[in-house]
């Protein structure tokens, strides 16, 4: 297989990207890369040229642009070039760690969404804590789209169960709908809606509604959300978990003798609730309802993450994620087109 990279997006690139690549070439035989970006940059920091082939990109686009018009003028920008690579079938994946609306675009408007679904959804895994029987959970949308429809909600429980079962290997997994309350009238009129017509669908395993709260206690495996909710709950947990850490490491400091033993003697218990929460170890966020993956690391990635993206990547590609998607939409397209029409009437 061969994933295309585009070496420049990231804040730490191309330093990390090309230490994660090579990272990930070393432990995985069965995979080739084609970088992106300038070269003169790009090559002095490879180690072995190995299973790596280089292309001149001319542009970068930067974190800051906007992300829509960047995509349709840079056209030999390392981002664009990476996912034009995938469009043309000279690449089976498009990764980077780039500006997040370019990635987007780039997977909607070069790689294209699949056939029957109306808008991809951006799939994210995040850590269950105190679950012996479940240690992540997979949730989308997360960005993609600020504003979802009914029969997007609907598509995004099927998108995330494949995923689940193909990359987390969950079987048949819990679906949840993220919402302010348990109880199956709850919400909004779009959320009371969305409960209703995934309680009637017999190919989900479906258990109800979801609270924030009981996210990371393990409430479901696959948790289906709008893009503005989902994204907003994604980052009050990334920033929780930081305050956190920024108010347990201030209260060590400021405690004087006693407190940095202790916290000495529970630096192996830190060290493993950190991993725990930690992640980056499950790779990027998947832009799920494209032709092919399309998969972005967060911009802060250093090459671990980088290494363990291009992992998640290959288990898509080997459990044939993508695949699995388009049989069942296209073996059900009369079945979605009732289904939307209903959802219109609603």
């Amino acid at each position: 297989m061969k994933i295309a990279i585009d070496a420049m997006g990231g804040d730490n690139a191309p330093l990390e990207v090309v230490k994660g690549v090579e990272m990930a070439r070393d432990q995985y035989p069965d995979i080739e890369f084609k970088l992106f970006g300038q070269i003169d940059k790009v090559k002095p920091l490879i180690q072995n040229e190995e299973r790596i082939e280089l292309v001149q990109s001319d542009e970068v686009i930067e974190m800051g642009e906007e992300p829509v018009k960047a995509v349709m003028k840079k056209k030999n920008s390392s981002l664009d070039m990476a996912a034009q690579a995938v469009k043309d079938k000279e690449a089976d994946a498009f990764f980077s760690a780039g500006n997040t609306g370019a990635i987007l675009a780039a997977g909607l408007f070069i790689i294209g969404r699949i056939k029957g679904i109306d808008r991809p959804g951006l799939a994210t895994t995040l850590p269950i804590v105190n679950d012996e029987d479940h240690d992540n959970f997979v949730m989308l949308d997360v960005g993609a789209n600020a504003e979802s429809k009914l029969f997007n909600l609907y598509q995004y429980a099927f998108m995330g169960k494949y995923y689940a079962e193909t990359v987390r290997h969950i079987e048949n997994p819990r679906i949840g709908l993220l919402n302010n309350g348990t109880e199956a009238d709850k919400g909004d009129s779009l959320h009371k809606a969305a409960n209703e017509m995934l309680s009637k669908d017999e190919n989900l395993n479906f258990i109800g509604n979801v609270e924030s709260r009981e996210l990371l206690n393990g409430a479901a495996d696959v948790v289906v959300t709008d893009g503005f909710t989902g994204n907003a709950a994604l980052k009050a947990i990334e920033g929780t978990a930081l305050s956190l850490l920024t108010l347990i490491k201030g209260e060590i400091m400021s405690g004087g003798v006693k407190s940095k033993v202790g916290a000495l003697m529970l630096k192996p218990t830190f060290k493993k609730i950190a991993k725990e929460m930690d992640y980056s170890q499950y790779g990027g966020a998947v832009l799920m309802g494209t032709k092919a993956p399309v998969v972005k690391a967060h911009g802060s990635s250093e090459a671990v993450t980088i290494k363990n993206t291009i992992f998640q990547i290959k288990t898509m590609i080997d459990n044939k994620t993508i695949d699995d998607v388009v049989e069942y939409f296209d073996k059900h397209a009369d079945d979605m087109q009732q289904i939307k029409q209903n959802a219109k009437n609603n």
